[in-house]
């Protein structure tokens, strides 16, 4: 790689890194609406090591695998996220739970957690590890195809733009990229999500409403029919694209630049950046 592409690589990197911290920080503008971002500090938690899980697994077994290939762009990353479930679930329920805490039904006068950690504890006293890991099936079949749609749109994608280290427009298609791979994660699987949420959520108000995944789909869809089943698509696809957007490419350009500055050669082929998942 010439030291013009090596320059180009790593402007854009403090580019988007300058564009990534931005986005991190943003929430600091809206303390008067703090609500908005009730049960962040579960997601803070976690996506760190949920990213570092999904890519290191994903990369590894794609070099298991021998071949980097369609199929096994989508092995690769089913496997990565069936393991990242370990992580995944008890995070997403303390999530769902802080949020419902002090609404609807579940409104009382005290709050029975104060973060995310103090929920995750006071569930494990009550409940076992069996309590932390509720919707942990549905959370496994949520996961898999989806992290394997998620890693064959972006390899797909990025080979159709073709993403060159030298390309001007680099960034802009490895943003477009990362946010359509996002969107197709989640449709994918997104009905099963809506499942996953409602066991999670179910018990909090003392009442189980639900004896398990079949028995949540019967009664979800008789009782509100099948846009149950869609319900809060269309925001969760709105946050999709950015925050997928912002991941791949980050990533990639990381890797590649890493890659420039230590003179790795892997045998992949097509271009080096095209290959986020190489760890």
């Amino acid at each position: 790689m010439s030291e013009r592409q090596k320059g180009h690589l790593l402007h854009s990197f403090r580019r988007l890194s300058t564009l990534v911290l931005k986005t991190l920080f943003f929430p600091s503008f809206f303390h008067q609406a703090f609500g908005l971002y009730k049960g962040i500090g579960s997601p803070m938690m976690g996506l760190t090591f949920i990213n570092a899980v999904v890519f290191g697994v994903q990369g590894n077994t794609l070099r298991a695998l021998g071949k980097d290939t369609p199929l096994n762009q989508f092995l690769a990353g089913s496997a990565a996220g069936a393991i990242q479930c370990i992580i995944c679930c008890p995070m997403e329920l303390a999530k769902t739970r802080m949020q419902l805490q002090g609404t609807g039904e579940y409104k009382q006068k005290t709050k029975n957690y104060k973060n995310s950690l103090d929920c995750l504890i006071k569930i494990y006293r009550k409940e076992g590890l069996r309590g932390i890991n509720r919707g942990m099936v549905s959370t496994v079949i949520r996961e898999t195809p989806s992290f394997g749609f998620y890693f064959l749109t972006y390899d797909c994608m990025t080979r159709y733009l073709g993403c060159e280290a030298e390309d001007s427009y680099v960034i802009p298609k490895l943003l477009f990229s990362g946010g359509m791979s996002g969107i197709v994660s989640w449709l994918s699987t997104y009905p099963v999500d809506v499942i996953k949420s409602r066991l999670q959520a179910d018990g909090v108000g003392g009442v189980t409403q639900y004896k398990g995944i079949l028995d949540c789909v019967r009664k979800s869809y008789q009782e509100e029919g099948w846009k149950v089943f869609t319900r809060g698509l269309t925001s969760t696809l709105l946050r999709a694209f950015p925050v997928n957007a912002a991941t791949f490419a980050t990533v990639t350009v990381f890797l590649m630049y890493m890659r420039s500055e230590n003179d790795l050669r892997e045998c992949d082929p097509g271009p080096v950046i095209q290959q986020p998942s190489s760890l």
